[in-house]
């Protein structure tokens, strides 16, 4: 491999209110911008059998007015001095997230901690944004060819009881039954300043941002909060589990899962390269396999979810062509796994996947916003900020040999599930 240039690396100041936030500050003046970024240490993950769903809910719920502004404002406000603001939830996170002039800042942390110490949770809103959840899975999960993807795969790859045993956007029933209780017990175990990480990157100097912190959250109450379970990795999957799915998709498609190593350790890491070299992009092999040579799919990729809580996912997938049947798609996806399972990468492919990797994060750190939200991500998740600098070393370290083991190891054919989607007729 060609020698490497030396990665940037970001300066960070770290400090922790009495109340327990933590606080990262990434200082960059080259735009008079700051992105502010607020990880809560709560996904689906933390929801409790018959009450999922709320996790995401609550995303909705944030934006639905505190003690001194009403419902819509946050986003007018900001959206009003030029910037931006959203918000996220997963398994294992829910974050928040403005992009404002550096003038603004004082604006976004106090609305941040104006609904984090006086949220507006009633009946009416609850009842409002759940039916904005409900329309929400309607359009983007039940109405879309494949949209159900990931709630067929995380319920075949981990059992019923398990954390990611359900998907992000919950169950519609247990979200209709969520009484106003539920909400406000969701909200009060899991939304308090020791249980979230603020950062924030861009034109604000460290004193200067910490004291601006400090004035906005200082007198938020520390709270008393969940303490989880330690998480336990499952064994590989056994029996090779099937679900065929009848549906209105324009093509029938295939998936291979497998459950991995936690996110970011170096099996998990050596097995994500080994799946973008078998499915990412069109040099991968399932693409020239499957779309190129033999001629049976329109698509095929693979790829690594990455999970905190024990157990990752990865899949490898091909959505067939006219007279390709699904069987022959799944049979030629383990023929390409057991030949690099046998044979290995080559260092070109290692190679060209490291490349990708490396531009695709450095064009994450190169924005405000997406670098604030991996500072936050490594604090919540490994506690560890700077962990973002070490990265690319850590994937450039990587050898042939450990992303061969790797997929010895963790993507044996016979240690997969199977998801068939076969298009409805008529």
């Amino acid at each position: 491999m060609a020698h490497m240039p030396a990665v940037v690396r970001y300066s960070l100041h770290e400090s922790t209110l009495d109340n327990g936030l933590r606080v990262i500050i990434n200082p960059d003046d080259t735009v008079p911008v700051v992105a502010v970024n607020l990880w809560y240490d709560v996904g689906s993950r933390d929801e409790s059998p018959g009450r999922t769903g709320l996790a995401h809910l609550f995303e909705h719920l944030m934006f639905e007015g505190s003690a001194q502004t009403s419902a819509g404002e946050h986003l007018a406000a900001i959206q009003g001095v030029g910037g931006s603001a959203n918000a996220t939830t997963w398994f294992d996170r829910t974050n928040y997230f403005e992009t404002v002039p550096t003038g603004a800042l004082d604006l976004a942390l106090w609305l941040e901690a104006e609904r984090l110490g006086t949220l507006d949770l009633t009946q009416h809103n609850l009842d409002n944004q759940r039916d904005v959840v409900m329309e929400e899975k309607r359009q983007r999960y039940d109405n879309v060819p494949y949209g159900d993807v990931l709630i067929h795969l995380v319920e075949l790859a981990f059992p019923v009881e398990h954390p990611y045993g359900h998907p992000t956007i919950g169950s519609m029933d247990d979200l209709a039954s969520a009484t106003l209780a539920d909400a406000q017990r969701f909200f009060s175990t899991h939304y308090a300043p020791n249980n979230a990480v603020l950062t924030l990157v861009g034109d604000v100097r460290p004193d200067d941002g910490f004291r601006r912190v400090a004035r906005a959250f200082g007198q938020l109450p520390k709270a008393p909060t969940a303490v989880r379970a330690p998480a336990v990795p499952l064994p590989p999957l056994t029996g090779t589990p099937r679900r065929r799915v009848s549906a209105a998709v324009p093509a029938d498609a295939v998936y291979l899962i497998w459950r991995l190593p936690t996110r970011d350790t170096p099996a998990f890491d050596a097995v994500e390269v080994a799946l973008a070299v078998l499915g990412d992009g069109q040099t991968s092999r399932l693409h020239r396999r499957l779309v190129r040579t033999d001629l049976i799919a329109e698509g095929a990729g693979a790829s690594a979810t990455g999970l905190i809580g024990g157990t990752s996912i990865g899949f490898a997938n091909a959505r067939a062509l006219p007279g390709a049947t699904t069987e022959r798609l799944e049979a030629a996806i383990v023929e390409e796994v057991e030949r690099f399972i046998a044979e290995g990468p080559t260092e070109a492919e290692v190679d060209r996947v490291k490349a990708q990797y490396e531009r695709e994060w450095l064009g994450e750190l190169a924005r405000f916003d997406t670098r604030a939200d991996l500072f936050s991500c490594y604090a919540t998740l490994h506690g560890d900020p700077d962990a973002v600098n070490r990265r690319l070393d850590e994937v450039r370290a990587l050898s042939v040999d450990d992303i061969g083991r790797a997929a010895a190891a963790l993507l044996a054919p016979e240690n997969r599930a199977v998801l068939e989607y076969r298009r409805a007729t008529a």
